[in-house]
């Protein structure tokens, strides 16, 4: 697997053990679609940074993703 990406600690802090298995249960094969992704920030109340840094932190590849948000 690749290497980790960097995230800004300041933002890591605030990914919780509940929405990191979140998004590693909704990720298939080391990948999550950005829809699915913003959707479950949006369900858990974070913002899309969280989630984007709960997938890094994860290893999880963002893919197909249309905003640019991750």
């Amino acid at each position: 697997m690749s290497e980790t990406k960097k995230v800004d600690p300041a933002i890591a802090d605030r990914v919780t053990p509940e929405l990191a298995a979140a998004v590693m249960g909704a990720a298939s094969d080391g990948k999550i679609t950005c829809a699915v992704l913003r959707k479950l920030a949006e369900d858990m109340n974070v913002s899309y940074k969280v989630a984007g840094a709960a997938a890094d932190l994860n290893e999880i590849r963002v893919h197909d993703c249309g905003l640019g948000c991750f």
